[in-house]
């Protein structure tokens, strides 16, 4: 057998764990799975939360392609907070420990997820999720570090493999979370509490849910022990004298745990950081940029399916007979103005005549004291190349009397309509969260099996190719809910498989001292590239395909050359199969 090489487990590699290895394994993997499940409230929380936060004080609408764009911002902000969060604290993991580095990163996580539910304007909720990013970022690379470490030789790929999988489990539980909540804001329980002056809806109660974490850290501080491995690492930094190894001088000064010097200055390292970086960078940019964006999308089809279905049950006539009572008698506007916003009817349609800017545009001639009439209001709509139809249908929508003259039993219908769509949005992000992530599950522990068997660069090869055409599949034809039910799972599959790749082959491109502060670069920095990701998907979809029906779609497909990028670099991968950690 090879030098540095160790026999293959015959499968039954969980017969090796200690009750111990069980323990580090299970604290490492909750710590992951909890990381996980906040980036997942995040995700599902991203467009309500901008909605409610860009919408003005008299309930005027964001501008077009508004929402999407500061969307893109905030996931952008996020995954610079983490990638600087993976930074420092993956340095500070080979510096002071796995174990004492890991408590800190969910007490910084879980504290800031909870303030984040205080959010009062997008940039304040930005701060919060940069802050929320730092702890989220230095937990992976310090816990794939304490499982490589302590973990038998040939148990390590699966219990890695296994760390990762888990971490879907988080995913899924935020998508309990976000169907539950669902639940009770379709029912109208959300949104009557208040919370340190804020209302309590949906998406903040996800964030107040997050902060459940920081009691992992109590058992962390009682029991975690650091790994012997790390111990002997640290101790050996400072007795080592001068010596030659493979013709570079390596001196007790570059043996520093945690020294970024090293990382860079001896050349094996160097190659190998910035192989995983780019690595990194292909799925991050995916999975960030583009596939997690896909419940934004689902979010769209899903809504218009449920208000032709408020249309089906003749309920878009509610609107045009509250604007018809409006423009009768615009001093209802003050009596409703804290109860009725644009955003509660119904999206544009040819039945619905543009409802949502015609109220939006009330608002605003009321606000400045101009008179509202069919003309004015009318005035207000038209833009460059609208047909004469356009504008007709408009005037027809408007003028008549109403069918239905009592505002209050109006406006309770219209709200509770309002309430019933967006519960079930909410339950509906959760179901597509848990369906990405069941596939995303197999997907993850499918790639442990497979690169035991094929080794860790084929096997990387396949999921790229396979992560990039599912994805483009689910942007380009996913226009069903029937849809979600084969097309998210798959994705899911292929594109989250990547990160079970990246949590077994990451620790074993570097010696112990350095395993931390390297993997925490390639998995991390990578984010300050991918930040880009949401920026660009934003500015493709509000600015570049603008003018096509739904500019999303365009976006992500276009974005999944990304892909293209981690294929590239694999040959100049280093091949670990079968290998012993470096010391």
């Amino acid at each position: 057998m090879a030098n540095g090489e160790l026999p293959m487990t015959n499968g039954q590699w969980y017969r090796e764990l200690t009750r111990y290895h069980w323990f580090v394994l299970a604290v490492a993997a909750l710590g992951w799975l909890f990381d996980t499940m906040d980036q997942q409230l995040f995700n599902l929380a991203r467009i309500p939360a901008m909605n409610e936060l860009l919408t003005g004080p008299h309930g005027d609408l964001p501008a077009k392609g508004e929402v999407d764009r500061y969307a893109g911002i905030t996931t952008a902000v996020f995954l610079i907070g983490w990638a600087s969060g993976g930074l420092f604290f993956g340095m500070l993991g080979d510096r002071i420990g796995r174990a004492r580095t890991m408590m800190l990163t969910i007490l910084a996580y879980s504290t800031c997820t909870g303030l984040s539910a205080l959010s009062t304007s997008v940039w304040d909720f930005c701060a919060y999720r940069f802050l929320t990013g730092l702890g989220v970022g230095g937990e992976f690379a310090v816990g794939v570090a304490l499982v490589a470490e302590v973990m038998p030789h040939s148990a390590r790929p699966f219990a890695l493999g296994l760390l990762q999988a888990l971490s879907a489990v988080g995913n899924i539980i935020a998508a309990l979370i976000s169907i539950g909540l669902g639940h009770l804001e379709e029912g109208g329980v959300l949104g009557q509490w208040q919370l340190m002056g804020v209302t309590l809806t949906a998406w903040r109660a996800m964030f107040v849910v997050g902060t459940l974490p920081a009691l992992l850290a109590l058992v962390i501080r009682r029991r975690l022990k650091e790994p012997e491995r790390w111990q002997a690492a640290v101790e050996s930094s400072t007795d080592e004298e001068e010596m030659m190894i493979e013709g570079h001088v390596v001196r007790p000064a570059s043996h520093k745990a945690g020294s970024y010097r090293e990382l860079f200055g001896d050349p094996r390292w160097r190659r190998r950081a910035i192989v995983g970086l780019i690595m990194a960078t292909s799925g991050v940019v995916g999975v960030w940029g583009i596939g997690f964006f896909s419940i934004d999308l689902n979010r769209s089809v899903f809504r218009k399916v449920f208000e032709q279905e408020a249309r089906d049950n003749g309920w878009a006539t509610w609107d045009r007979n509250v604007l018809r009572l409006l423009l009768s008698d615009p001093q209802g506007l003050d009596q409703w103005a804290g109860t009725l916003r644009p955003s509660q009817l119904l999206n544009s349609s040819q039945e619905s005549a543009d409802a949502q800017p015609i109220l939006a545009t009330m608002v605003v001639l009321h606000d400045q004291s101009q008179p509202i009439t069919v003309d004015s209001v009318l005035v207000q709509l038209d833009h460059e190349g609208q047909s004469a139809d356009e504008r007709q249908h408009r005037r027809a929508y408007l003028s008549g009397t109403a069918d239905q003259t009592d505002r209050g039993k109006l406006v309770s219908q219209i709200t509770s309509r309002s309430k019933e769509i967006n519960g079930r949005l909410t339950r509906w992000a959760g179901y597509t969260s848990m369906m990405l992530n069941f596939g995303a599950f197999f997907g993850i522990y499918g790639f442990s099996m497979l690169t035991h068997r094929i080794g860790r660069r084929p096997t990387f090869a396949i999921s790229f190719v396979a992560a990039g055409l599912s994805t483009a599949l689910v942007f380009w034809r996913l226009n069903d809910i029937s849809d979600v039910f084969w097309m998210i799972p798959l994705m899911g599959f292929c594109l989250l498989s990547l990160f079970g790749g990246y949590a077994i082959y990451f620790p074993e491109l570097f010696p112990t001292r350095l395993r931390s502060t390297g993997t925490s670069f390639c998995y991390n920095v990578g984010r300050f590239i991918a930040a880009s990701g949401p920026f660009t998907l934003g500015v493709l979809t509000s600015e570049v395909f603008a003018a096509y029906p739904e500019p999303m779609r365009l976006a992500g497909v276009s974005m999944c050359s990304v892909f293209l990028l981690g294929l590239l670099v694999l040959p100049f991968a280093p091949e670990t199969r079968g290998k012993a950690l470096l010391e």
